[in-house]
């Protein structure tokens, strides 16, 4: 026969055991509330009106070599530009940097900005691979770089982007 220690015992074994099966439910509910908040404020860059007409001025940008970006667009020389073009490449690298640690999906990536990330990396590259030989680190803007190859290795790129010329 179970007495009364052992029935209380048990219901409280039971209660310990709801207690930490609602906190767990809890936290990933939190986590999930957290990484859509987190998502909508990393990908408002290319959500919003103001957002993709920054992305359509960077991307009407037009040179002929990195020499001749630099005398036209180099921080040096148009430090609006500059401005503008460092956000825009620092949103992408956070994004890039969010999603090797495992907190944006590819998929939500693409949704919000479709081939933007790829297309402003291709065609900046070359200024940003200037960059890192000259005023920035040598791994500057890699998670930005990385993002845009996994975009185009798991097929996420329309490809009928043509590189400046």
């Amino acid at each position: 026969m179970i007495d009364l220690s052992t029935i209380r015992d048990l219901v409280a074994i039971a209660g310990v055991f709801i207690g930490l099966t609602y906190y767990i439910m809890n936290l990933r509910e939190v986590r999930h509330n957290r990484r859509i908040t987190l998502t909508t404020s990393m990908l408002q860059h290319f959500m919003t009106g103001e957002g993709y007409r920054e992305i359509l001025d960077l991307m009407s940008l037009q040179w002929d070599s990195v020499e001749d970006f630099m005398n036209k667009y180099d921080h040096r020389v148009d430090r609006d530009n500059a401005a503008r073009r460092m956000a825009l490449w620092n949103t992408c690298n956070t994004i890039g940097s969010l999603y090797r640690e495992g907190m944006l999906d590819l998929k939500t990536i693409y949704t919000s900005s479709e081939d933007i990330i790829f297309i402003v990396w291709n065609k900046f590259k070359p200024i940003i691979e200037y960059y890192r030989g000259t005023d920035y680190s040598d791994n500057a803007y890699e998670d930005f770089e990385y993002l845009a190859k996994e975009l185009e290795r798991a097929g996420y790129v329309s490809g009928r982007y043509i590189p400046n010329k």
